[in-house]
């Protein structure tokens, strides 16, 4: 899939933890959009340029899962339904990849111009999520 800027990007979760139920560990560094490294005291992760994009996505996942449950509840023939399950979990599984290449290229790609443990860190934590999406 080819990004361009505004096209694609991470995730933001309503109903999510808020940053102070987050602990530092988990955060990604502030990265800079274009240079700055904080916007208004907030910190910038790697989908933070493309969150509309991100949400826009989401929603659409959302509207996805809404219609197969109204599949459901209109007794829709189990093939039909399970060929909407496999399009909404391609979505999904498109979205996963599109966050991990933006955590790569920022929360990662940062860490490691800084070096040192955090470094090592922010890579396993990328390896552990890799696996996780490769094994789900």
């Amino acid at each position: 899939m080819n990004r361009t800027q505004g096209s694609g990007g991470g995730a933001h979760f309503s109903g999510s933890a808020s940053a102070e139920h987050i602990t530092a560990r988990h955060r990604c560094p502030l990265i800079p959009p274009r240079g700055n490294r904080e916007r208004e005291g907030i910190a910038v992760h790697g989908y933070t340029a493309n969150k509309d994009d991100a949400l826009k996505r989401l929603r659409r996942i959302e509207g996805q899962m809404r219609g197969l449950q109204r599949l459901v509840e209109q007794d829709t023939y189990c093939i039909d339904v399970l060929t909407q399950v496999s399009a909404t979990t391609k979505a999904l599984q498109s979205f996963a990849l599109t966050m991990m290449d933006d955590h790569l290229q920022s929360c990662v790609a940062d860490a490691i111009a800084q070096g040192g443990d955090q470094a090592q860190d922010k890579i396993a934590e990328a390896s552990r999520a890799i696996a996780r999406m490769v094994h789900s």
